[in-house]
């Protein structure tokens, strides 16, 4: 399987599916949640989301259905796609109680990132 990048990104086999999600997502809103994105395409149940926010799984990709490499496939994709739709990346800070929440097993900086963006659509002036 080829790395996923700026000029074979949207001919992957997940790319169709992640721009109807975020198509979906922005229909009711102007935010798009990486974890929302994850719940959409079936990869996180509503239940052990919540179980992670409230601190009875270790880490968000404990309950993510998918190998990791799939998983980071998609947050690659997703994150071209939001860039072609102009939408504005900013960090989002889970925390249970004081404690801020783990995404990935062994806490790489730049993942934890990855699965922490919210993407807004900013609005137009005119």
């Amino acid at each position: 399987m080829k790395k996923v990048n700026l000029e074979n990104y949207r001919k992957d086999k997940y790319y169709p599916r992640i721009v109807s999600v975020v198509e979906d997502i922005l229909s009711n809103g102007n935010i798009v949640k990486t974890i929302d994105v994850f719940v959409e395409l079936g990869m996180l149940e509503k239940k052990k989301l919540k179980d992670w926010k409230e601190g009875r799984a270790p880490y968000l990709e404990k309950v993510l259905s998918g190998s990791l490499s799939k998983l980071s496939r998609i947050l690659r994709i997703l994150r071209f796609h939001v860039h072609d739709l102009n939408l504005k990346p900013q960090k989002q800070c889970i925390k249970n109680g004081k404690k801020v929440l783990r995404y990935s097993k062994y806490g790489d900086r730049n993942l934890e990132e990855a699965y922490s963006y919210e993407f807004v659509k900013l609005s137009k002036k005119m």
